[in-house]
């Protein structure tokens, strides 16, 4: 128990001083390059959204180096604080079943840890992201996205969690097995519903009003092979001024979205560069590789979580009296992060490679010079910093940093 103990505290240690030390990293070569825009950027990009883009950076690196503190409270409270215990007793002196006890604690813990998150979920959206001109959020919206993305967890989340318990309880030995797969069936099953059902739940999804471009776009769609349910702009300015435009769904539930904020910042070209490096990551099957990743990292995970389940230091050495399967599952999702950290820069290497084969797909169909345009528009936009720490952004950023990849671009 204390040797386990120990190790945890230690990787805890570790993992937390590389982030902090890769956050001072990050800021300190951010504030270095503040005074000036970057040569390669000197014609496209003022000095004024330079720097706003130095501040926006710096600013959330401070603030999240206090959300990560109380991120490090929290998760010793509810393991070495006794927390867990704590939450657990109150659960079981309601009398019911081992299943519906455990459905009830895994909901009660993820209720109250979205209530100790929300000071700084508040004040990121109603102090940063207002001080910078982003946040187009009222009260009222966010209190109505909390509650439907409370209401969804019941309904959605509470399903999946009696069965994997069930499982757990139920189909023996290779238990884990068995979860995994469900787990698998329910990540399929909500990327066929999100777009569909879900996501029309927050923002409102509308056919492209822009005619001209609704054809151009067609048009591409037709040259590269690409069959989608249709072309959609979101209403994203109703939250944030923040662009973006993503594929959402597979099979016949593909879609196309753009955000409203996007559509206004670039020009026709632009917006059809853009759309040409999304076709890349589908052509180049990137989203499948990225599922087969994810599913075999999720069914290590599980049959780790399998062996652990009779470990009885596991339990003690994270301040657990008294082992249960949905204890298990709990104390498993806070205690890989603290080993499984070191995995971020391969994950990161990994995306950055798919990131320029979409590039490199993007110069095929339409014009690079478009596609450059249009990111330094956007890193503009959003206020994405031109002048990176290289360690800290392969660690952490899943896109290259604007001056590699557009170096890329233009060769």
């Amino acid at each position: 128990m204390l040797t386990f103990t120990l190790i945890f505290l230690i990787a805890l240690f570790i993992s937390t001083a590389v982030e902090l030390w890769l956050d001072q990293r990050h800021l300190k070569s951010v504030m270095q390059h503040r005074s000036a825009v970057p040569e390669r950027f000197a014609d496209a990009i003022s000095l004024e959204a330079h720097q706003k883009a130095a501040d926006y950076t710096s600013t959330k690196l401070k603030v999240g180096f206090w959300a990560g503190l109380y991120g490090l409270g929290l998760l010793l409270v509810w393991t070495m604080g006794g927390g867990l215990d704590v939450l657990d007793n109150m659960v079981r002196d309601l009398g019911w079943s081992e299943l519906t006890t455990g459905v009830v604690f895994i909901l009660v813990f993820s209720m109250l840890g979205s209530l100790l998150d929300l000071p700084f979920s508040i004040y990121n959206t109603f102090v940063v992201e207002q001080k910078f001109g982003f946040n187009k959020m009222t009260a009222k919206l966010f209190i109505t996205d909390m509650l439907k993305g409370g209401a969804l967890m019941l309904l959605l989340a509470a399903p999946l969690i009696w069965v994997i318990l069930w499982l757990m309880q139920s189909a023996g030995n290779l238990w884990w097995l068995w979860a995994w797969a469900v787990w698998v069936g329910f990540s399929l099953l909500m990327m066929w519903a999100y777009p569909t059902f879900i996501a029309p739940l927050f923002n409102k999804f509308e056919p492209m009003k822009n005619q001209d471009l609704k054809q151009a776009i067609e048009s591409l769609l037709k040259r590269c092979g690409f069959e989608s349910n249709g072309l959609y702009q979101m209403d994203g300015s109703k939250r944030s001024s923040h662009g973006n435009a993503y594929f959402t769904g597979f099979g016949k539930t593909k879609r196309i979205v753009f955000y409203d904020t996007l559509l206004e910042q670039l020009s026709t070209n632009e917006t059809l560069a853009v759309l040409a490096h999304e076709l890349g990551h589908f052509k180049r099957n990137h989203i499948k590789k990225r599922m087969i990743v994810t599913f075999s990292i999720f069914l290590a995970g599980f049959a780790i979580m399998g062996w652990l389940a009779e470990q009885d230091w596991f339990y003690a050495g994270l301040g657990v009296s008294q082992p249960s399967n949905y204890v298990l599952l709990i104390l498993f999702m806070l205690a890989m992060p603290v080993f499984t950290f070191i995995l971020s820069p391969m994950m990161s290497m990994y995306s950055r490679k798919h990131e320029f084969e979409a590039d490199d797909y993007a110069k095929e169909h339409a014009d690079a010079a478009d596609l450059i345009s249009a990111l330094v528009k956007m890193y503009e936009d959003n206020a994405a910093t031109l002048t990176p720490d290289p360690l800290y952004s392969a660690w952490h950023d899943s896109h290259p940093p604007a001056p590699i990849r557009i170096t890329h671009l233009e060769k």
